[in-house]
């Protein structure tokens, strides 16, 4: 508990931006989801096949992953907010739907011959007993669809929208349990602030529930005020650097932001801990990110829809990278550093040495007993484990899981055999021993500044600047950066200003 509360008020500015930029797409969401799903239960509750299709239309969207749908709405809309918000709209939908027309349809019919009686229009009908008596019932879907919303917006963090779950994400990444914690018990606080509030509301008259569903349009309106103002003030040009999940791309992504701040006019925002690769892919070509550190045997195995001669040569693959890329995509991949932070396959040392594993292809005695716990990424690559069994002829039984988690697996004894890159911090943390790739299946993966060109056109002392980094950053300075940020928790941000300044490249 110590621990959690030091690592709470270490991180108390980061949280309250967090929380905030949770409630904000929570409560939008929320609100967004509700103006749909009220009026359309509203007009639909008298007919019975039309409703009913609704709600089939409305549940079978609720049951497409979350994740899947953020990734078929990045090419479309972009990243942040918005795509987040849409999503949790399509979620929320089905249980306030629901629940409209479930609380409608159960009114007394009497009730409506009576107010056919009385003359009343249907209208009339509506505002004075209808929703009034329906009420409970709306306001229960209501409840559960806010509750959900603030799980679910958790992996909003994985496209650059923030919130709690940028807490979450960067706990499993670094292995802090505290950091989880935070982001998790945080949400779940919401969730129940969320449902107090809304069940107190349920009470109110239906004139005081409007008048308080206002003033909660108008506070989340005022809230963006800020960040709008803020916007609007800042002046010159300000370009936007995103990165990967893990400390190496955080670490490059300061070193590209103070090179830029210090020889350039130009202001620039970092997004650290995007979930993927075609996460960020997607979003340099749409436009809505400007830079993000990427890597040569990436681009050639993963991203050129035409994948050029296989080849070891850190050179050639450059090339490949840099005209494919520019071909396909019109964006511009700079010179590389120096490390290649290339893939590895990696076991524990004492599991090495009971087996007499030392290459790649002696993971043939095992193949038969040992689990391999490899990311989504790597067995779906032909430079990951389709290339194990083409190559080394291996069939390995595979578990899939999250890159951070793979590391927790194997020193659990979950897992045997995981995938790695051979500047990971874990290496050296967990005493692994990586496996030689005595076959050269692994390209060299030298990482560089990727950018549109529109950007270079733009600002073409971009070039110049980024380049101070080409053919700089050993293999073993790499390794030892991840670890200060990995493992003794130190900020990526002064673990990049303390290289630059240290080799020279930037003031002290």
């Amino acid at each position: 508990m110590g621990t959690l509360m030091e690592t709470w008020r270490e991180r108390f500015p980061d949280w309250t931006q967090a929380l905030l930029e949770h409630m904000q797409v929570s409560l939008l969401s929320l609100m967004l989801a509700v103006a749909i799903a009220v009026p359309l239960g509203i007009l639909l509750r008298r007919h019975g096949r039309t409703s009913e299709a609704a709600l089939h239309v409305t549940g079978i969207v609720q049951t497409i992953p979350s994740l899947a749908l953020l990734g078929l709405l990045i090419p479309i809309i972009g990243i942040g907010a918005t795509p987040a918000v849409i999503a949790l709209v399509a979620y929320a939908l089905f249980p306030i739907l629901q629940a409209t027309i479930t609380g409608l349809k159960g009114i007394d019919p009497t009730l409506e011959e009576a107010g056919d009686a009385f003359g009343m229009t249907d209208w009339q009908k509506l505002r004075i007993f209808e929703l009034p008596l329906a009420m409970p019932v709306i306001v229960a879907g209501i409840r559960t669809s806010a509750v959900m919303i603030i799980g679910t917006a958790t992996l909003a963090a994985l496209i650059g929208a923030g919130g709690l779950g940028s807490f979450i994400l960067l706990g499993i990444d670094r292995n802090d349990n505290a950091l989880i914690l935070i982001g998790a018990i945080s949400a779940a606080v919401l969730a129940m602030a969320f449902n107090a509030a809304i069940r107190w509301m349920e009470r109110l008259p239906l004139r005081r529930l409007c008048a308080a569903a206002v003033a909660v349009v108008m506070a989340l309106g005022v809230s963006y005020v800020p960040a709008v103002i803020a916007d609007r003030t800042d002046r010159g040009e300000s370009i936007v650097i995103a990165g990967k999940l893990g400390p190496e791309p955080e670490i490059l992504m300061n070193m590209y932001k103070l090179l830029i701040e210090e020889n350039t006019d130009l202001r620039v925002t970092v997004k650290p801990n995007f979930g993927k690769t075609s996460f960020l892919y997607e979003a340099l070509k749409r436009g809505d990110i400007d830079i993000y550190p990427e890597f040569t045997g990436t681009i050639v195995e993963s991203l050129l829809k035409t994948r050029p001669a296989t080849s070891t040569d850190p050179g050639t693959v450059y090339e490949q990278a840099r005209k494919g890329i520019r071909s396909q995509d019109d964006l511009v991949l700079l010179k590389p550093m120096l490390f290649e932070d290339t893939y590895a396959v990696a076991v524990r040392k004492d599991y090495a040495e009971e087996h007499d594993l030392a290459g790649i292809e002696d993971l043939s005695k095992v193949q038969d007993t040992a689990l391999a716990g490899f990311s989504l990424e790597f067995n779906d690559r032909e430079d990951g484990n389709r290339g194990l069994r083409r190559v080394y002829q291996l069939d390995l039984k595979v578990r899939t899981m999250e890159p951070s988690l793979r590391y927790e697996a194997l020193t659990n004894g979950d897992v045997q055999i995981v995938d790695a890159y051979s500047t990971d911090a874990e290496i050296s943390q967990y005493h692994l021993v990586a496996l030689k790739d005595t076959k050269h299946m692994f390209p060299p993966y030298q990482g560089a500044p990727l950018m549109k060109a529109s950007l270079l056109t733009r600002h073409p002392e971009l070039e110049r600047v980024l380049n101070k980094l080409a053919g700089r950053i050993s293999d073993d300075e790499m390794s030892t950066m991840n670890y200060e940020v990995k493992v003794r928790a130190r900020a990526a941000s002064q673990v990049a200003k303390e290289y630059l300044t240290g080799h020279g490249l930037l003031k002290s």
